[in-house]
């Protein structure tokens, strides 16, 4: 197993959208392509090093990560609902990205 663990700044004004994208779009388009998230949080006091909203997804090595995201940006359904949610601006100011894998003295392996 590889995780991803990403962070999202929010642009100014914009997170309650992006956590509605999330619950009403993306988990959706995540299920289709068997895209596992481990779990979302929102840092307690968020500051420019925390982002806004960070979460980690599961996947079995890091050809599948790279195939989901892949199928996922090629989603109609996410081209048409992301464009929409961004009609007055983006969502996310910022997007990092990182890929863990487990040490050998992990829970989670």
């Amino acid at each position: 197993m590889v995780y991803e663990l990403r962070t999202y700044w929010a642009a100014p004004g914009k997170i309650d959208a992006l956590h509605a994208r999330f619950r009403t779009l993306t988990l959706r388009i995540f299920e289709r392509y068997a895209m596992q998230v481990v779990a979302f949080w929102t840092p307690t006091l968020a500051t420019d090093a925390s982002g806004d909203l960070v979460y980690i997804m599961a996947f079995a090595d890091e050809t599948a990560l790279r195939q989901a995201w892949e199928a996922f940006r090629a989603d109609a359904e996410w081209q048409a609902g992301k464009a929409a949610s961004e009609v007055d601006g983006v969502l996310a100011a910022r997007v990092e990205s990182v890929v863990l894998t487990p040490t050998d003295y992990s829970p989670l392996q």
